[in-house]
């Protein structure tokens, strides 16, 4: 009889059923409320347990916050909205010192960086001083203030919005915060079934306000402590590192993918992996990721990278045509 595969999560081994339940689990509560996306939903997932960020990029109304609201209801922690608006200061995001009066002293108010999981509406329509505000925090989980450096409690992800660069009131992102961002996904509309759902699914409010939490936070870092368990054979990583240096030298890009971009999709292919049930990374989860991981860390030589995000996209299809798949 067959034993049940393990991996080893910290200081327990957890079976591949077990952590798969897990994943599935929280898939499946969000997908309740985000209807007819189920691909988006899932890589969204696996950013989650990678340790990863999202940036959601799309018209206004197709549901991005609502995925990220029914990630956060789906999980036992902490939420912040954060609403990105051209007047927002850096202080309103990781907080500041207040002057407390019995003690005479300055003393640090956290500000709503300090949650679990940070919907970030709308990031492109502040200013790049406060949009870096998020850099220390998604690089590092923590955060520095006047000398003094305050960690964030695991596990920590932020989940960005931001509205098309052709629309009124919008900033670039910059590459160093686009090259934080795991993974960027499109919405898109749903197809006419699954909005007709979504009417019916509204008649009686919004769903996502009945979504019950299916994982606690320790739930969450046993899926994430399994991630960095699955293994990834030297070819796998060969073919990786491939299509990562192919980047660099395609003639139709100023600047390919990043160290820290093959190590993104290095960590989001293993969780794929733990996701589908498998304790070992193939070449379909480095294909399959490859765009939703790297497009956003190109600059092309026709194109800017503020806009036609399209373009990069297919630059990056092309080059994974072109790798050898490890046999």
């Amino acid at each position: 009889m067959n034993q049940p595969q393990t991996i080893e999560s910290g200081t327990d081994e957890q079976t591949l059923d077990d952590l798969l339940s897990l994943s599935n689990r929280l898939v499946e509560n969000v997908g309740l409320v985000v209807l007819g996306k189920a691909e988006v939903v899932r890589l969204a997932i696996v950013a989650l347990i990678a340790e990863g960020h999202i940036l959601m990029e799309d018209v206004p109304g197709v549901g991005k916050t609502l995925l990220a609201r029914a990630i956060a209801a789906s999980i036992d922690c902490t939420f912040r909205r954060i609403q990105f608006t051209p007047d927002l200061l850096p202080s309103d995001v990781i907080g500041s010192s207040v002057f407390h009066n019995p003690t005479g002293e300055f003393v640090f108010k956290p500000g709503p960086l300090f949650s679990n999981v940070i919907l970030a509406d709308e990031i492109n329509r502040t200013t790049p001083r406060t949009q870096s505000a998020l850099l220390e925090a998604m690089s590092d989980r923590q955060i520095s203030v006047e000398g003094k450096t305050y960690p964030l409690d695991p596990p920590f992800i932020v989940l960005a919005t931001q509205n098309p660069y052709e629309f009124e009131g919008t900033y670039v992102l910059p590459e160093s915060q686009l090259d934080r961002f795991m993974i960027r996904l499109h919405m898109g509309y749903p197809i006419r079934s699954e909005e007709r759902r979504l009417l019916a699914s509204h008649r009686d409010g919004t769903p996502v306000e009945s979504l019950s939490p299916v994982l606690s936070i320790d739930d969450v870092l046993r899926l994430q402590r399994g991630v960095r368990q699955v293994r990834v054979d030297d070819s796998i990583a060969d073919y990786l590192l491939d299509i990562v240096h192919l980047t660099r030298r395609s003639e139709d890009l100023h600047v390919g993918v990043s160290t820290r971009g093959a190590l993104t999709l290095y960590r989001a292919a293993q969780a794929l992996a733990l996701a589908s049930g498998r304790d070992y990374v193939i070449p379909d989860d480095i294909k399959g990721l490859a765009v939703p991981v790297l497009a956003h860390r190109v600059l092309g030589k026709s194109f800017l990278q503020a806009g036609q995000f399209g373009a990069a996209e297919a630059i990056i299809r092309d080059i994974v045509d072109r790798v050898r798949v490890p046999g």
